[in-house]
């Protein structure tokens, strides 16, 4: 089970931090991403950090506003937004991949939170 938490509503320039709590599994067996999906548009991802927290991978449109981090003895994932746009408003969903599939695959992520909606203010 995957819980995110820690959207809400900020002005432009402004940060957020989500997280996302895991249980159930081996948290350190998996890979975990953070999409994000807005109103008529497909679902992105926006970052990943592998199983080991070794790479980290970052969409072009989040580079160095946004920072992935987990800890494993608190099977916890977070994403760190700063410097958030009007163009970042979605519903952001943290997500799991088993640690020997690719990272930055959509289809690699099996298991899936309930979402948090990040609202951006100009």
């Amino acid at each position: 089970q995957l819980v995110e938490s820690g959207g809400g509503l900020v002005q432009a320039g402004g940060s957020l931090r989500l997280s996302c709590a895991a249980s159930g599994r081996t948290f350190s067996d998996y890979h975990m991403g953070w999409f994000r999906q807005a109103p008529g548009k497909e679902r992105e991802l926006v970052t990943a950090i592998r199983w080991s927290g070794s790479l980290t991978y970052y969409a072009d449109s989040v580079k160095g506003r946004f920072t992935i981090s987990r800890d494993n003895a608190k099977n916890t994932v977070y994403l760190q937004m700063n410097n958030l746009k009007p163009e970042d408003t979605a519903v952001y969903y943290c997500a799991a991949a088993w640690r020997s599939n690719a990272f930055t695959s959509l289809t690699a992520y099996d298991y899936w939170g309930q979402g948090t909606q990040v609202t951006v203010s100009s």
